[in-house]
């Protein structure tokens, strides 16, 4: 299948847009099916005046369920493809996009990639990011300020997939809100870098909880800065037990080569 030929096809939803930057997918994106919305609707519909009365609430029902479902979904089709989802989340500025430009250069070449690129405006993180044996897409969020699970599901199916081993999730600069929304990913990546505080992770918890792995980015200019590596690996030890932690530069190259080992796990274990 020649995917360079293929003609990007724009999605669109009422809060976000999906730009197939190369690599498009040659059929229709499959349309997800949306029951709590449907019974919101009928119950607006039965009520003369438009308003909704909410006698009760069944707090065992999680107010992400419809988030978690997708999820799910997305984490099959992804295992069935054959490809490791990882989901990239940092800071604005922690050096995601800089960090995959050298491991689409570097990595992707024998290790076919694909990227999902997440913004609430523009697509220059997407552009910086196009290669031709890498398809991408940039999701723009607008005013949504992470990514979830529906808007990788059509993401995903934008872009052709054959072939490929991993695909990255770069999501939204944001320590908060990504935290609570699982993506049906199979790793979740949290960077942290040296031009932030060594005591991050003790401010943002959730999200280094859910980390399997922490990449401490930008260590080229860590004395420069006066950072601490020493501390801030303590500090996410102390958070996330759980989570592996690799310190890398993707400037001078320090690190990369336990990234790329890592990925190559990844891959090699579909």
């Amino acid at each position: 299948m020649n995917t360079e030929t293929a003609t990007p096809k724009e999605q669109s939803d009422e809060t976000y847009s999906i730009h197939p930057l190369s690599g498009a997918a040659t059929v229709a994106a499959r349309t997800l099916s949306a029951p709590l919305s449907a019974e919101i609707n009928a119950a607006l519909d039965a009520s003369p005046k438009g308003e909704v009365a909410v006698r009760s609430l069944d707090l065992r029902i999680p107010l992400l369920e419809k988030n978690d479902i997708l999820a799910e979904r997305n984490r099959g089709y992804f295992l069935g493809r054959g490809l490791a989802a990882l989901n990239l989340v940092s800071s604005p500025g922690a050096g995601k996009t800089t960090l995959l430009e050298r491991t689409l250069d570097e990595f992707a070449p024998q290790t076919k990639c694909a990227v999902l690129v997440g913004d609430l405006e523009t697509d220059n993180d997407g552009n910086r990011l196009r290669r031709p044996h890498a398809p991408v897409a940039q999701i723009t969020t607008g005013t949504v300020c992470h990514l979830d699970a529906s808007m990788i599901a059509r993401a995903a199916q934008s872009i052709d997939l054959a072939g490929v081993k991993i695909l990255f999730i770069e999501n939204v600069g944001n320590l908060v809100c990504p935290a609570s929304f699982d993506l049906g990913e199979q790793v979740r990546v949290v960077l942290l870098s040296t031009t932030e505080g060594e005591d991050k992770p003790l401010k943002y918890p959730p999200i280094f909880k859910s980390a399997n792995l922490v990449l401490l980015t930008k260590v080229d200019v860590a004395d420069a800065l006066g950072f601490k590596r020493e501390v801030a690996v303590e500090n996410i030890k102390r958070i996330a037990p759980q989570a592996r932690i690799i310190q890398l530069s993707a400037r001078s190259g320090e690190g990369m080569a336990d990234w790329y080992a890592f990925l190559r796990t990844l891959a090699g274990a579909r």
